[in-house]
């Protein structure tokens, strides 16, 4: 059923006459409804005024503006300005159309004492523009373009929900309510704020601020809590409408649930490494959880760990997860720079500020703007810069060496170091405040010799990113290169070991790395360290075993060059 709704404010019984004309040219699969505030009964003129052409309107406005909020209406014709400012948020989005007719009770006509012209001419200007509406094809316009246009929202798979200002839904489709649970009565002309708990769209809208601005952010991962509780993963994406020449007039956000395939993706992660950093060790994982965690928390994150355990590789996960991945990610090695380079590089500099200074620059601080700036080695810089480094944090502002006015930053600072910073802060090398301003939230990273069992995990990785660099496809490890691997105690941890590999790479020339291909230090440290007792296999547990083999397809002799074991042993524990 189509259906038309004539809306006007006040007494004067404008939608009264509206809906009678309108009946008369309405087909019968279109239902003609009208509302007011009813509270009064209309001006008894206008009921007069219809009388007078053969037409008896009712008293009062069919429904008032509560009972027609939550209706489905095609097209919406408003009969006053107040009536345009108070019209509500209605389903599906409606053709709007306004008619700003005077209120024939207070116009001058009315006033001097001639009542009846006053709402005869309005009577009749209401008939001519139902006429036009209904004569001018315009009905029929509308009718196939909402059929055509609702039943192909309604039928995306994809949840399409759309409000305008003031944040009040007035678009929801069917895929919307199946996602989220909520069906389409209890968010229609609501504010999405209310109606979704810690915000639909997680807080990444112009609608979110006290100033609305252009806005787009496509296929973005977001979290959200359904009617029922259930916690789901979505793909979102939101846009500010702005029709051609004109203002903001509201926000599309599209949305799809991706739960399974980020519970797949975790799973692959889980067997393989995640976000590029490789290992499968327990205390990994708990590292890949706390990357996960702290991806959109907008606090400084102090990572720690020694030097090559992959401190950069967990500041670039933990941009790329967050909302900032489409902004600059900016690492600072700051043990790298001279103290004197390292306040210029960081805060930039004005023209005339030192010698060599002849323009303005930008510092890294100012580089990152919107996104992330990665300060490494954070252990290395002097207490004055500690200070202002503090300050910034403080303050998200600076001053560039040689300026005078502070610049503004919106970013997320995350620091790194290899020492051991609150033995610095006892020290008195390090401020305590800083310290613990940088280490709100801590994540620390295991050394290689406290998950030893991710090193055949990690050679099978720099074999494979190797092979191009080296030109050489070295397909497998022997059980004794192997061995000596994982008794190496890796002081440079991964980045030590895959400098270890590349090396084999290059001297391997039969496809298998073997002992001699190993770096002479390594090979070294096998034949200075106490030799295992002979006839005692390595502890070898079940799941190691099991994962193994299907790693290696089912193939054993792999399966034990990747336990750095025997094949009898293998046999061993397997029979």
């Amino acid at each position: 059923m189509f259906r038309i709704l004539f809306l006007c404010t006040g007494d004067s019984g404008r939608s009264q006459m509206a809906a009678a004309f309108a009946k008369d040219y309405a087909s019968s699969d279109i239902e003609v409804v009208n509302a007011g505030d009813g509270r009064r009964p209309i001006n008894p003129l206008a009921l007069q005024s219809m009388k007078a052409i053969g037409i008896k309107i009712p008293s009062r406005a069919a429904y008032s503006l509560n009972q027609i909020k939550s209706q489905p209406f095609d097209i919406v014709v408003t009969l006053c300005n107040q009536a345009k400012e108070i019209c509500p948020t209605f389903p599906g989005s409606p053709a709007r159309i306004h008619w700003p007719l005077i209120d024939p009770g207070k116009n001058e006509s009315y006033q001097t004492g001639n009542g009846e012209k006053a709402f005869s001419d309005v009577r009749d200007e209401i008939r001519h523009r139902v006429s036009c509406l209904f004569q001018s094809g315009f009905i029929d316009t509308v009718r196939e373009l909402r059929l055509t246009f609702g039943s192909l929202l309604d039928n995306l798979t994809d949840g399409v929900m759309a409000h305008d200002m003031d944040r009040r839904i007035y678009f929801f489709n069917q895929a919307a309510q199946r996602i989220t649970g909520y069906n389409l009565n209890e968010v229609i002309g609501r504010d999405c704020h209310e109606v979704f708990p810690g915000r639909f769209c997680g807080g990444d809208c112009s609608f979110c601020d006290d100033k609305v601005i252009s806005h787009t952010r496509l296929k973005y991962p977001g979290s959200f809590k359904r009617k029922s509780g259930e916690k789901i993963d979505l793909e979102m994406s939101v846009v500010t409408i702005n029709p051609p020449d004109s203002k903001i007039i509201g926000t599309l956000i599209i949305f799809r649930d991706v739960s399974e395939v980020v519970h797949l993706r975790k799973r692959l992660e889980e067997s393989r490494g995640f976000h590029g950093i490789i290992g499968r060790h327990i205390s990994m994982q708990k590292v890949f959880d706390s990357i996960r965690e702290l991806a959109d928390v907008n606090v400084p994150i102090l990572i720690q760990g020694e030097s090559g355990t992959g401190k950069e590789m967990v500041a670039t996960a933990l941009h790329r997860m967050s909302r900032r991945s489409s902004e600059p990610f900016v690492p600072v090695n700051c043990g790298a720079l001279p103290e004197g380079t390292l306040e210029s590089e960081l805060f930039g500099h004005v023209k005339g500020a030192f010698t060599g200074a002849i323009h303005d620059r930008k510092g890294r601080f100012e580089l990152a703007e919107g996104g992330t700036i990665f300060l490494d080695e954070i252990g290395e810089i002097s207490p004055s810069m500690q200070v202002k480094l503090l300050r910034v944090l403080q303050d998200r502002c600076f001053i560039p060496v040689g300026g005078e006015k502070y610049i503004h930053v919106d970013l997320r600072v995350i620091c790194a170091t290899n020492s051991d910073l609150k033995l610095l802060t006892q020290q008195g090398l390090f401020r305590e405040d800083l310290y613990y301003r940088l280490a709100v939230v801590p994540v620390n990273l295991p050394s290689l010799r406290e998950k030893q069992s991710d090193i055949p995990l990690l050679v099978e990785h720099f074999l494979d990113k190797f092979s191009m660099d080296t030109g050489k496809r070295v397909r497998d490890v022997t059980p004794e290169a192997m061995s000596v691997l994982m008794k190496y105690k890796w002081p440079g941890n991964v980045r030590e070991l895959g400098n270890a590999i590349q090396y084999g790479m290059i001297k391997c020339n039969n496809g298998v790395l073997g002992v001699e291909h190993l770096p002479p230090e390594i090979v070294d440290y096998k034949r200075k360290s106490k030799p295992a007792r002979p006839g005692r296999p390595p502890k070898i547990d079940m799941d190691g075993v099991r994962e193994a083999l299907q790693r290696s397809g089912g193939n054993k002799a792999k399966a034990a060059r990747l336990l750095g074991i025997s094949r009898t042993t293998l046999y061993r524990v397997l029979y």
